[in-house]
């Protein structure tokens, strides 16, 4: 039988497994439009709830507040009970809450409803699972950053296409009809994708995890640093308490900060304790060489991601400000030209992807990690002296490397191991949160030419660990039939 030729994807067709594609690119796509249909829409709210700008701020941390817990619990989920269930409750959900916030009376709800909905943005871990299951390990690259940039781009239609949408709805109400009708797109398209996706090809097997409430890993080693790459996602939602308490954004309490703090120490214990209970069979006796997995490869990953995706949501968020204030801009200029940032993902994801396909997933991360620290550095070095172009061609330059490193890393995100592929990419994307948050915090001490710099010099560390810890995919991955078939699932060449 002739092989298929790799990279080689259809992507005007409808059938098959690039069907699946387009269905699980555009689940994502509005995944985002919901997530991000306040944002464009601001100003409206603002003046209709006479709100502070305090309260608009924290309007936006609430927003991805949520988004990493979500994202760890979506991930075992979607292992559990499939990407199919899984996209359309998630959609059907986040239309009511959407609708919920279109229509709040008062801040106090549309700060409730907007914490709620931020666990939308967990429905990126959905379709990489879904993505990992129709197509083989030399075309996966490919595909999911097809899905990833595809998706994302969902933020940028919502501030494209929502404020000249309140235009037609018109009067002092059309903002609530502009986000309700996300709202009612999204509840119509999660009955689409449910009638039209399936978890896997048929005749393929939909492996599960054998138990449920934590990542299974297979040595003690990986025990102990699966328990210390939890604490970062712990410590990140204590963070963003912390600005929203006493002495900083105010809409927490004293006693509601510190009871905040209390719970995330509370539940750290609940999860180690869970970590404890899914694998203390390793401490009985080794798991067969055959079912292993590193999950230093998982560790590794996090931190790629932590600095690609990360650094991208930190700097999507300052980089208006940034132009309009370095150049003199207005403000609708700024966002304008900032936004070119933005949408190099359409192309720029994807393309990291391929690469990895094509010249290996390692050194593909490897060469794009080194070119975000170039760019970053490069980024530094921006002030009002420079044409506005070079910046502008800058900042695009850079995106390229953030956004194709984001999909060089979901590229291998599969290959680790299929049946835990949920939960590796909740994670993943959980890291790139925790990177964003701990960035603006960064950036809410020091210049935007420093804060450049601190992301170039993470970036750097994390190309060494890269360098000295990934192992690139080769051979095959194991899973187990319910009736003890071993299948061989490829990953790479040998």
């Amino acid at each position: 039988m002739p092989r298929a030729t790799p990279n080689k994807l259809n992507l005007l067709s409808f059938t098959g497994r690039v069907r699946i594609l387009h269905l699980t690119w555009f689940a994502f796509f509005l995944s985002f439009f919901v997530w991000f249909n306040h944002a464009p829409l601001l100003g409206a709210i603002r003046d209709a709830l006479d709100l502070t700008e305090q309260e608009v701020k924290a309007l936006l941390i609430l927003n991805v507040a949520l988004t990493i817990p979500a994202r760890i619990v979506v991930g075992m989920l979607v292992d559990r009970f499939g990407p199919r269930i899984m996209f359309a409750a998630l959609l059907s959900i986040a239309a009511v809450i959407c609708f919920g916030f279109a229509f709040a009376e008062d801040y106090e709800q549309m700060a409730l409803l907007r914490f709620l909905l931020g666990f939308v943005g967990a429905g990126f871990v959905i379709g990489i699972r879904l993505i990992a299951e129709w197509f083989p390990a030399r075309e996966v690259g490919l595909a999911e950053g097809i899905y990833g940039g595809w998706g994302n781009f969902g933020s940028a239609a919502a501030a494209l296409t929502l404020p000249t949408l309140a235009l037609v709805f018109g009067g002092e109400d059309g903002w609530r009809y502009a986000i309700a009708t996300t709202g009612a797109i999204a509840l119509a398209y999660a009955f689409v994708f449910y009638r039209l996706a399936r978890n896997t090809p048929k005749g393929s097997t939909y492996f599960k995890p054998r138990k449920s409430g934590a990542m299974e890993v297979t040595s003690r080693g990986d025990f102990v640093l699966y328990i210390i790459m939890n604490i970062p996602l712990y410590l990140t939602l204590g963070l963003l308490a912390w600005k929203l308490g006493p002495g900083n954004l105010e809409m927490l309490g004293t006693a509601v900060t510190n009871t905040i703090y209390g719970l995330l120490g509370v539940l750290f214990l609940y999860q180690v304790m869970h970590i404890h209970r899914v694998n203390r069979h390793i401490f009985e006796k080794p798991v067969p060489e055959l079912e292993r997995y590193r999950f230093r490869q998982v560790a590794v990953l996090n931190l790629a991601y932590l600095v690609t995706f990360g650094s991208e949501l930190a700097v999507v968020s300052m980089l208006p400000l940034f132009f309009q204030d370095t150049f003199g801009l207005s403000l609708v200029m700024a966002g304008l030209l900032a936004s070119a940032y933005a949408f190099m993902n359409l192309v720029s994801r994807p393309t990291g992807g391929l690469w990895s396909d094509r010249f290996g997933r390692r050194r593909t991360l490897a060469l794009l990690l080194g070119g975000l620290v170039a760019g970053y550095f490069l980024m530094s070095q921006i002030h009002s002296g420079w044409p506005l172009w070079l910046a502008v061609g800058a900042a695009m330059l850079c995106s390229f490397f953030v956004q194709a490193g984001e999909g060089a890393v979901f590229a291998m995100v599969p290959l680790v191991k299929r049946r835990l592929t949920g939960q590796i990419a909740g994670i993943t994307g959980a890291y790139g949160n925790v990177g964003a948050v701990v960035f603006l915090t960064v950036l809410s001490f020091v210049s935007p030419q420093v804060f450049f710099l601190v992301i170039a010099g993470t970036a750097l560390t994390v190309l060494l660990i890269v360098l000295l810890f990934l192992d690139e995919p080769r051979g095959h991955m194991v899973e187990t039939l319910p009736d003890g078939t071993v299948q061989m699932i490829e990953v790479g060449n040998r």
